[in-house]
């Protein structure tokens, strides 16, 4: 029933009396019909239905391997001499004779040796990559009420997945550079919310006892996508970077289309949107048990919260009127985008190091396992605040160390170390924002930490540009990013053990007694 939770953000003290009833009552409702109902069928569900909550979150395998293509197929390919009148000493070919030089791979390997770009401005050479982020930052503000709306859960996880996977397949047979960075544009927007819906979805269609399990495998499936992206492009690694974009966009098109027949729409949204007799046929069909059960309640709640719902824009007025909650988002938003340029940075600066490539891509996709542990330890027994600043700093401190290497493993160990911490701090920053905003505006607030996030990966691209020839530059700016911006989270208030707020007047009931215990 998040839909009537905005009812107590309202500041019309006339009528909070009475809207916290109706809530309650609400509530107490759909606590005492829906999920029991739900999780009377669900619980009952066979192991088909459990592969078919599985198989919606498998969009987020091919989403991690979009995020970070760009890694292999606009990296600039190995070169190397070819007359008396070439140095080897030079770190770029761009001040050399043409003629005394040339590419150790195929030209077609790269966009940047097929499209002759190697000497082009940092700026046309981040292109792509930023045309990417900045499809998922304007998709993530107009779809992102896509699943709650009338579209509902499963038809925008269709839509959205087949629609990044068509854009990322018509990639392929980009004519230059202008083409390419537009479709990675629409890619990137198709994107935005994939996970995000995929996560929802699955999580739904699944009783309690499933719902750790199913969550996990979302995260799981992230993972795989990175650790697969390598794995395929070493073994493209003498062919053009257009087989790249096929390999990995046609299995996405077909994932969207067994989503599309096999996977049912959420119950939870039906019958929220009054749609009750579609969920109970979902319900019907997916449990086993043959009891009857009466869903004459479910038809009462489900127009009651479609009476209570508000405008998709409430919980941001309510965020920018009240002073706290727009001061305690504006500083998450700020540690949030330094995160973001290194989660998304470093990866993409990979192609600057010395190292192996395809190996140093392997070892930071590795790295997301640590770091979801270390996340998962962390909230349940250290402070939200300082686990941030000292995670942030961590990550910046390595970078700045990773800098000053001058190649090897001791320069990968940084880098991956530096990654590590940019990813706990990336987990972590996400679930102290749950904490942190009353359950009215959550949603909008976590939604616009993630937009920050994607922010920062979009200005990643342009700094790894910049720092191409130069990789310890690109270092130093990462870690002084992330250094500074971490520092901000000591102005946002502890919220380990305090417990989650429903209402902006519970949360400032909190911030009164807090203030008074310690004036």
């Amino acid at each position: 029933m998040a839909d009537a939770a905005p009812l107590l953000c309202s500041h019309n003290n006339g009528n909070n009396r009475s809207a916290h009833e109706s809530l309650q009552s609400i509530n107490r409702a759909s606590g005492n019909s829906i999920d029991s109902a739900i999780e009377r069928h669900l619980g009952d569900a066979g192991a088909r239905h459990i592969l078919r909550s599985l198989l919606a979150a498998l969009p987020w395998m091919f989403d991690a391997q979009q995020s970070f293509i760009s890694v292999f197929t606009d990296a600039p390919p190995p070169w190397h001499c070819t007359s008396p009148s070439c140095s080897p000493t030079f770190s770029t070919p761009c001040n050399l004779p043409p003629s005394s030089w040339s590419y150790s791979l195929p030209r077609c390997v790269s966009i940047v040796s097929e499209w002759s770009i190697h000497c082009a401005s940092p700026a046309l050479l981040a292109l792509p990559t930023s045309a990417y982020f900045a499809g998922c930052l304007v998709g993530g503000f107009l779809l992102s009420t896509l699943a709650d709306s009338r579209l509902g859960r499963k038809a925008t996880l269709f839509l959205t997945s087949f629609a990044m996977s068509i854009f990322a397949a018509l990639t392929a047979f980009s004519s230059n550079i202008t083409v390419y960075a537009a479709l990675r544009f629409a890619c990137g927007f198709a994107r935005s919310t994939v996970g995000t819906t995929a996560f929802v979805l699955s999580t739904e269609l699944v009783s309690r006892r499933w719902r750790n399990t199913v969550s996990i495998f979302n995260f799981f499936c992230f993972t795989s996508g990175f650790l697969s992206l390598p794995a395929i492009a070493y073994l493209n690694r003498a062919s053009s970077w257009r087989a790249l974009y096929l390999w990995t966009s046609i299995p996405s098109i077909f994932c969207s289309i067994l989503i599309y027949f096999f996977v049912q729409e959420s119950p939870r949204w039906l019958l929220v949107k009054g749609r009750t007799e579609e969920a109970i046929k979902t319900l019907r069909k997916v449990s086993s048990s043959k009891e009857e059960v009466n869903f004459a309640e479910l038809a009462e709640v489900a127009a009651t919260a479609e009476e209570q719902s508000n405008d998709a824009f409430s919980a941001a007025r309510i965020i920018w009127g009240t002073p706290w909650a727009f001061r305690r988002l504006a500083v998450v938003m700020v540690v949030c985008f330094g995160i973001g340029m290194v989660y998304y940075g470093m990866p993409l600066n990979l192609g600057n190091l010395d190292g192996n490539l395809y190996l140093s891509v392997t070892l930071n996709a590795l790295a997301e396992l640590p770091s979801s542990l270390a996340s998962f330890v962390i909230v349940r027994g250290m402070n939200r605040r300082s686990s941030t600043v000292v995670l942030t700093s961590s990550s910046g401190i390595c970078s700045l160390v990773c800098a000053a290497m001058i190649g090897g493993w001791p320069e990968m160990a940084a880098e991956v170390a530096a990654f590590i911490a940019a990813c706990t701090a990336f987990d972590l920053i996400l679930l102290y924002g749950l904490e942190l905003f009353p359950t009215c505006v959550r949603n909008t607030a976590i939604s616009a930490m993630r937009q920050v996030v994607v922010f920062g990966g979009a200005v990643a691209p342009l700094l790894v540009a910049e720092g191409r020839g130069k990789g310890f530059m690109t270092f130093v700016v990462f870690g002084l990013v992330i250094l500074f911006t971490g520092l901000f989270a000591c102005c946002l208030p502890e919220t380990r053990s305090i417990g989650l707020t429903d209402t902006m007047e519970e949360e400032e009931s909190r911030l009164k007694v807090a203030k008074e215990a310690n004036p």
